[in-house]
């Protein structure tokens, strides 16, 4: 993290509201947006994201799902302002107090996995059917497909057993290994460590919000099994899906890890 000055073209708007802030860039995550950490003595810690306007954008989708998300009282930034020029995308959140699960040492990996199953098992009780965002398989693979085709996939980035493997070959593995069938609930979309709060042993509120929707359930329990197997250990894959509640099914662990490739 380094600390910069407020970017030029922040939309006029917000320039007199947020003089005085001191922005600090963020780096962890895997968010294409730029991120920026606002403080200013006493005033509230403000976050705000920024991308070009271009057909893969998010932060449109992501000021409309915490909205509902904050409606359905489920804990997340609460959104303070958003523009579009054109240009580019922006959008500006009071902080969430705390520090995301992949950064928090004085948590142990015990409380981590309960913080996590506990927040996503509150997530999934959410009405599905009440929910009005889509990311059943039908339009996210259509979304991976699209992506693959504007050359969008860095393949660079592909877990270990795809490493090196065209992008062509991942989609017709992902096409060729879809489900049947779908368990919907409403599920976060990246649900790593990294976009999961906390503070002290209290969940927080879910970050990156961009991908919620209705989807299966192993959509959000692949990629917190993955992210805890990176920052805790293998060993902490199951007491955190026996916290959840869970059966999972390793192939469709497996399947969501595939698609996730494409994002």
């Amino acid at each position: 993290m380094a600390d910069t000055l407020a970017p030029l073209d922040m939309p006029p708007s917000w320039q007199s509201d947020l003089a005085g802030y001191r922005w600090t860039q963020q780096t962890i995550g895997r968010s294409t947006a730029a991120i920026y950490r606002l403080e200013a003595s006493g005033k509230p810690t403000l976050f705000v994201k920024t991308e070009p306007a271009d057909a893969f954008g998010e932060l449109p989708d992501e000021a409309r799902r915490l909205r509902w998300l904050r409606a359905c009282d489920i804990a997340c930034p609460d959104v303070l302002n958003e523009s579009r020029d054109g240009a580019r995308n922006w959008l500006l959140m009071q902080a969430l107090p705390g520090q995301d699960l992949a950064s928090s040492p004085h948590l142990t990996a015990e409380q981590i996995v309960t913080i996590a199953a506990d927040a996503l098992r509150d997530l999934h009780r959410l009405d599905a059917s009440a929910c009005p965002f889509d990311q059943r398989l039908e339009r996210r693979i259509a979304a991976a497909e699209a992506r693959m085709t504007a050359g969008v996939v860095d393949e660079s980035d592909f877990d270990d057993e795809r490493l090196g493997w065209p992008v062509s070959k991942v989609f017709e593995e992902l096409v060729r290994r879809r489900p049947a069938r779908e368990d919907l609930v409403v599920t976060h979309g990246d649900a790593c460590l990294p976009n999961l709060m906390a503070t002290a042993n209290r969940f927080t509120g879910f970050i990156d919000c961009a991908r919620l929707g209705v989807a299966d359930r192993h959509q959000d329990l692949a990629l917190t099994s993955w992210s805890i197997h990176y920052n805790l250990g293998e060993n902490w894959i199951a007491p955190f899906l026996r916290r959840y509640g869970a059966q999972a099914d390793a192939d469709l662990l497996s399947f969501y890890r595939l698609l996730d490739e494409f994002f």
